[in-house]
């Protein structure tokens, strides 16, 4: 049977009853806030912990050097709206019906960790950018599923005019001045930075310098234009590591340090070529840095495979708190309590991730279907619809003649990520590796299978139906009606295949026009 907010409600009561019987924890006598930063499109390659690009974080480098930095963390999706979803239930972005579309919206009935926090107790908000973009409103949430907005304080000056006006610091301040003594917290810090506009030349006013800057090996272009483009992006980081400063000293000045878990990612990998959009490395591959004052060990490197979906069932553990069986995440409290460096749970041996659509960037709005492996060792790669253009149908061959990263894809690629990590190299095809490809594939079909992804098991026309709540664009044809379904794409599906009750009355109304 599809969930109801009333099978939601109840878990969550269960949960929170649940919370108030005596434990053996420290955790459950005094909970720990859980502080989220989170930016807005930055791969792992720069952050500055991990030494691969001069861009400034010096706070997030400090964060490192306190507590742990994970090498291998990867985001469920290289999109924000869904992978920023994934985040939140703990759930794989095929098991979040309308939420693993960019742009839909939040169905019914899937319970995010932030609810049952603050079911728990916890008092739950978020700056800037949460969910999104998306529609939450539309079936009956009552906030944004990252909590409840604190946007209203604003700064007077930003270094660059693409950046947001939001004072992040600002509102989180806000946020701890509404919040009631002894109440553990639920905090959502999320930047718009480092997304796209940027105001050209910002970077290298900032003092940031084009000859100390390497280019990965998958830029095409590789002028003194690209590279001034890549340091304005710089100056965004720099700006979210900025207010992750003000933050952290926010919760020193307050007392909440102490007890705070701060975790600090991006949603998915930067706009460039290769990357955002893309399940390669660097759109998936993000930034992941943790520290709980006093309890993890500090500057400390684990290498253990993890997901983003992981997050949600690590911060209910870490609060007392049981897990959703519908949770796929597994926390890894163990590997920040274990205070050791390297890889320490053998039986993470690979994470998985998805893409669909993009943008509204082909005829007939349709997407660029995708489901992907990552391994230590390699990268596999299932292209579903491999006749379609990558990033869309708008000049399409006039981009693939420029850059061969834009040209039509086979249905698989396999990449040898621990020496090509630009995933340049496919070796999908070469006799060699013919067995690990067979391999990757039969693990990621089981999982997908065994968690309904509608893809694999010839429902993913489904996709193709999900309301977009952005805009269309003019010059593509087909289906462009704001925020509906798309007739053509709706069917019946098994109640195992998550979607909103919208989408079931939308297939109804489908029906009868028919008879």
């Amino acid at each position: 049977m599809k969930r109801t907010f009333v099978q939601k409600d109840l878990i969550l009561i269960l949960l929170c009853l649940c919370c108030f019987f005596p434990r053996c924890t420290d955790q459950a006598k005094n909970p720990p806030n859980i502080l989220l930063a989170i930016s807005d499109d930055q791969s792992y390659f720069h952050a500055g912990p991990y030494g691969l690009a001069p861009v400034r974080t010096p706070v997030l480098d400090q964060l490192a050097e306190e507590g742990i930095m994970f090498t291998n963390a990867f985001s469920a999706s290289p999109m924000c709206t869904v992978g920023r979803a994934s985040l939140l239930t703990g759930r794989n972005p095929w098991q979040n019906g309308e939420a693993g579309q960019h742009w839909s919206h939040f169905p019914d009935g899937l319970a995010c960790y932030t609810d049952l926090l603050e079911e728990a107790g916890y008092m739950v908000g978020f700056t800037g950018k949460g969910w999104g973009p998306g529609n939450w409103q539309i079936t009956g949430y009552s906030r944004n599923p990252a909590g409840h907005v604190y946007n209203t304080e604003r700064v007077a000056d930003k270094p660059a005019s693409g950046m947001s006006d939001i004072d992040y610091a600002g509102n989180f301040r806000s946020f701890l001045q509404q919040k009631p003594e002894d109440q553990p917290f639920c905090f959502w810090y999320g930047a718009s930075e480092p997304h796209s506009p940027y105001e050209a030349g910002s970077g290298l006013r900032a003092g940031y310098d084009p000859g100390k800057l390497k280019l990965p090996p998958n830029y095409v272009d590789t002028s003194m234009q690209v590279k001034h483009d890549v340091l304005d992006y710089f100056l965004e980081i720099e700006w979210f590591d900025t207010h992750l400063g003000r933050i952290i000293q926010i919760l020193k000045e307050t007392g909440e340090y102490e007890n705070t878990i701060i975790v600090v990612t991006s949603d998915n990998g930067t706009p460039m070529p290769g990357a955002k959009a893309n399940l390669y490395d660097l759109g998936t591959h993000v930034p992941l840095v943790i520290l709980w004052p006093g309890k993890t060990g500090k500057g400390l490197v684990v290498e253990d495979l993890v997901s983003q979906i992981d997050l949600a069932p690590t911060f209910l553990e870490a609060a007392g708190l049981s897990t959703t069986s519908e949770m796929t995440g597994r926390s890894i409290l163990d590997l920040l309590m274990a205070g050791k460096s390297g890889k320490l749970d053998p039986s993470r041996e690979y994470v998985l991730a998805a893409q669909e659509k993009s943008g509204h960037v082909r005829h007939h709005h349709l997407g660029y279907p995708m489901r992907s492996i990552r391994t230590d060792e390699y990268l596999y790669i299932r292209n579903f619809r491999p006749e379609r253009w990558p990033a869309g149908d708008i000049g399409a061959e006039e981009r693939a003649r420029k850059d061969p990263r834009y040209d039509k894809r086979p249905p698989e690629e396999l990449y040898r990520v621990k020496t090509d990590f630009a995933c340049l190299e496919n070796l999908a095809g070469i006799k060699e590796y013919e067995s690990i490809k067979e391999e990757l594939r039969n693990k990621l079909e089981t999982d997908l299978r065994s968690q309904s992804d509608p893809r694999i098991l010839g429902l993913g026309d489904i996709y193709e139906s999900f309301p977009r709540y952005g805009r269309f664009r003019e010059e593509l044809e087909g289906f462009n009606k704001q925020g509906e379904y798309n007739p053509d794409y709706l069917t019946e599906i098994p109640d195992r295949i998550l979607v909103s009750s919208l989408y079931h009355q939308a297939l109804q109304i489908k029906l009868k026009h028919e008879k």
